[in-house]
């Protein structure tokens, strides 16, 4: 069974970093798929968009536009942990952050070669239940 589970979060002012975690368990990155996980934030009223991107064997990214130059994200493989790293915060990056891994069938395939599909809900088949990021003004 596929589990993560986010933490990190905060409240911040505008200006200052903050390091989220994903501990994950219950997959193992392979040839057959596992190995693609993404950062994932949602406000209030908002649809949930992608933020960042890892591909977990080519260590590939993708950002959004929003926090490209700002945010950072980075596994530690022993720790089966993934992290986002995010600095110069700004009030329009208050949101619930989700992490999230496509794991099966649906994880290979010629759609990941798009960086839109990389960085859509509708890849991944696994989710944690989010951590809050506040920024003040």
């Amino acid at each position: 069974q596929v589990r993560l589970r986010e933490s990190g979060g905060g409240s911040m002012q505008t200006g200052e970093s903050l390091r989220l975690s994903c501990a994950s368990s219950g997959f193992t990155p392979s040839s057959s798929g596992g190995y693609r996980m993404a950062w994932f934030r949602q406000a209030p009223g908002k649809e949930r968009e992608g933020v960042a991107y890892m591909n977990l064997a080519t260590r590939g990214t993708v950002y959004s536009d929003p926090v490209k130059g700002r945010f950072t994200i980075s596994q530690d493989k022993a720790m089966n942990t993934l992290y986002l790293q995010m600095s110069s915060l700004k009030p329009e990056d208050t949101a619930r952050y989700y992490c999230a891994a496509a794991t099966g069938p649906g994880s290979t395939g010629t759609q990941w070669l798009s960086n839109s599909y990389r960085l859509a809900q509708s890849g991944y088949n696994n989710w944690g239940e989010g951590t809050q990021v506040t920024v003040s003004s």
